[in-house]
């Protein structure tokens, strides 16, 4: 090939990461599709009554089993959709960008066993302080999912749907883009820590307090072994844990 020919080649753009403001903007965009699925559900539920709904009951409607756990499922395909649409553009595949790659199973074990470690000192400065250990409104959802036959879709919603939302999301995205924006590994595990925590509102501050250390131990997995898995998997166990342990609760009350 001549030298005339060798520079009329189209040139392929090389393969780049999100910056800090990319990542930043992209992360709305995922968060708004989140969001989208979310409230669809809920429109049609809305929808669906067919009669003027007052201020109580759509409060109601809202808080119900069956209405969250399909909310939280019809949240995933945005997600992914636009995740799939940033990592493409970026030219990076889309499993390197997130980070679903092959771990070491001592760092799933090492986190079951933080996540144990934390679960038990949160619990017991709850008792400690007169706080309630399980959200109380998780009881009430639990409560309506059993009573429509929904259980099932509950748990797989917060077991499955939820941490992969969440997990690609901030551990996977969000960590990707802001870990190669920042020079300091903690400054993109506190940010996606924080990010997490803020899409957890409906608790109060203690609980707040909680999530934000269990997102601090994801993101610190997440730097440690370079795998999103590891905290999808200690995510969905996690949920699975606290929802048994707030129908234990149910049953003992």
């Amino acid at each position: 090939m001549s030298a005339a020919e060798a520079t009329s080649q189209p040139k392929t753009k090389p393969p780049r990461v999100w910056t800090f403001w990319g990542t930043m903007l992209w992360g709305t965009v995922i968060f708004a599709a989140m969001g989208a699925g979310q409230i669809s559900v809920v429109a049609y539920f809305a929808w669906a009554q067919q009669t003027q709904m007052d201020l109580a009951a759509l409060i109601a409607m809202i808080g119900n089993g069956r209405t969250i756990a399909l909310s939280v499922i019809a949240g995933l395909p945005g997600t992914l959709l636009v995740l799939w649409i940033a990592t493409r553009l970026s030219r990076v595949p889309f499993v390197d960008y997130l980070g679903l790659q092959s771990f070491s199973w001592k760092y799933l074990l090492l986190g079951a066993v933080g996540l144990a470690v934390l679960s038990q000192g949160w619990d017991f400065v709850a008792r400690g302080v007169g706080h309630e250990v399980v959200p109380g409104f998780m009881g009430d959802v639990l409560k309506t999912a059993r009573a429509e036959n929904s259980l099932w879709l509950l748990v797989l919603s917060f077991c499955v749907a939820a941490p992969l939302t969440e997990e690609l999301m901030t551990r996977g995205f969000l960590y990707r883009g802001w870990s190669d924006s920042f020079r300091s590994p903690s400054d993109p595990i506190i940010t996606s820590s924080l990010v997490w925590t803020c899409m957890h509102l409906q608790y109060d501050a203690f609980f707040l307090a909680q999530v934000l250390s269990i997102g601090l131990l994801f993101g610190w997995l997440r730097y440690a072994c370079g795998s999103t898995w590891v905290t999808i998997v200690l995510h969905g166990l996690n949920n699975l844990a606290a929802t048994l342990q707030t129908m234990y609760l149910l049953g003992n009350s």
